[in-house]
C-alpha cells in the first residue's frame, strides 16, 4: 500500500500482535476463576459501584469463547460498541458508505459520548429493575 507511514504499519502490527496476544490470554485464563491472573476493578473494590467497563474482560472472555449473551450480560455498552470501533478506524480513513453515514456521524460526536457514558455509568448502578440488566452479570 503506497503512501501509508512505515510507523503506522508499525503500530497496525503492534495492535495485532496485542490483539492475539490477548486472545490467547483469554482462551486459556478464566477472569471468573477465584485465583485469575486478571486484575478485578480497582474503582469496584475502592466505591462498591459499578465503572463504565466493569465487566469487560469477563465479557470478553465469553467472546472469545463463542458466549455472545454471556459477554452481553457481562457488559451490554462494550459488546455493542465492539463493532462500532472498526466501522470508525475505517472512516477516519476515508470509508464512507452511504447507509451508515448517520450512525458514523453520531459516533463521532463529543457530545454524544459526554452523555452516554456518564449515563451508562449511573445506570447500571441503579437497584431497580431493568437497570440491573445493565450490571455485570
Amino acid at each position: 500500500m503506497t503512501g501509508v507511514l512505515p510507523g503506522r504499519w508499525l503500530l497496525l502490527a503492534g495492535a495485532a500482535v496485542a490483539a492475539a496476544a490477548g486472545t490467547w490470554l483469554l482462551w486459556h485464563f478464566d477472569p471468573n476463576a477465584p485465583d485469575s491472573r486478571f486484575p478485578g476493578c480497582m474503582f469496584r473494590a475502592l466505591t462498591g459501584y459499578y465503572c463504565i467497563g466493569c465487566g469487560l474482560t469477563r465479557a470478553l472472555h465469553a467472546l472469545v469463547h463463542g458466549d455472545v449473551l454471556r459477554a452481553f450480560a457481562m457488559n451490554p455498552l462494550a459488546m455493542l460498541l465492539i463493532p462500532a470501533i472498526p466501522m470508525m478506524l475505517a472512516h477516519a480513513r476515508g470509508w464512507e458508505p452511504r447507509a451508515l453515514a448517520p450512525l458514523l456521524r453520531l459516533l463521532q460526536e463529543p457530545r454524544f459520548w459526554l452523555v452516554l457514558l456518564p449515563a451508562y455509568w449511573i445506570a447500571r448502578n441503579l437497584p431497580w429493575f431493568p437497570f440491573t440488566l445493565l450490571a455485570p452479570g
